[in-house]
């Protein structure tokens, strides 16, 4: 069974033609970047993620594009692929397609806009995990969902044979220790907080869902591969090039900022959906400072 661990991205979907509300997708850049990411160190890849704009594809194209990272990265990384919904049927049905397809686990966030109970959010990740035998990861991040996964209610869904791990980005540290308390310490913990996940892996996460890494892949591989051996003071050293990207990668919603960066770098073309807009002018400066800060070459 597939526990991804370390450095992964939460890889961008390339568009093309600026902002639209059908800006259309673009499958050269994105096998590109599954070379880059492989080349530089990346550990695994999450498709169509929050930074893959999931909110904002058709099903089709959703289908399609964690088609074509499988294909891409044949096998050489870990392919999550993200499926979650907040209609469970719906959720069901593209974790099943994503299994057909050959993804190695899939990544389901907590229902967003509908704020179920505790009760409703173990039956929710339950009826997925007994539909579809896939490994599983949660995703906790209340920041964008208005809902947050307790811990306990990590730990009851641990004992599902086939839910393996936690994406928690709520940015609560604390929590590394009380989830391993409850649901041990083989249930994987991966970050979704690129500004606290140096820390989570101190306190004992075994990894990162990263934005960050989308332009610093090497660094962050660096990062994690230093925290996790409890090289404090090296990880130390790597993270304090990073955390300007860390926060600036976010001074409007992701995934506007990272996408801006990425194709500064030359990678992607400028291409997002509404109503995600491209990066406001007076943020330029400060993404690009931050680019500058971890070494990366990019466009002015």
């Amino acid at each position: 069974m597939v526990t991804p661990r370390g450095s992964i991205v939460a890889i961008v979907t390339p568009m093309t033609a600026g902002v639209g509300a059908q800006t259309p997708l673009y499958r050269a850049a994105l096998e590109r970047l599954v070379e880059f990411h492989i080349n530089e160190g990346t550990e695994g890849i999450v498709a169509v993620g929050t930074t893959g704009e999931s909110a904002t594809l058709t099903e089709h194209e959703h289908v399609e594009t964690i088609k074509t990272i499988i294909e891409a990265v044949a096998g050489r990384v870990p392919v999550i692929a993200g499926t979650g919904a907040n209609s469970t049927h719906e959720a069901i049905r593209l974790t099943r397609e994503a299994q057909e397809l050959g993804a190695d686990a899939c990544l389901l966030v907590t229902p967003y806009y509908n704020k179920p109970t505790q009760e409703g959010l173990y039956l929710h990740h339950k009826a997925v995990a007994e539909a579809v035998d896939i490994p599983q990861i949660l995703y906790n991040v209340p920041g964008r969902t208005a809902c947050d996964m307790l811990p306990e209610t990590v730990a009851r869904l641990a004992e599902v044979p086939n839910i393996v791990g936690i994406k928690e980005a709520s940015g609560d540290v604390s929590r590394v220790a009380l989830i391993e308390h409850l649901a041990g310490a083989d249930f994987v913990q991966l970050s979704g907080d690129d500004a606290t996940a140096l820390d989570f892996m101190l306190a004992g996460g075994h990894g990162v869902i990263s934005v960050t890494a989308n332009v610093a892949p090497r660094k962050m591989r660096a990062m994690c591969d230093a925290a996790r051996a409890g090289r404090a003071d090296e990880a130390r050293a790597v993270d304090a090039e990073l955390q300007p990207l860390h926060h600036n990668l976010f001074v409007e919603a992701n995934p506007i900022p990272v996408k801006w960066a990425v194709a500064r770098m030359g990678l992607i073309e400028a291409g997002i959906r509404l109503p995600m807009t491209w990066l406001s002018a007076g943020y330029e400066a400060r993404v690009g400072e931050a680019l500058r800060h971890a070494g990366i070459a990019c466009e002015t």
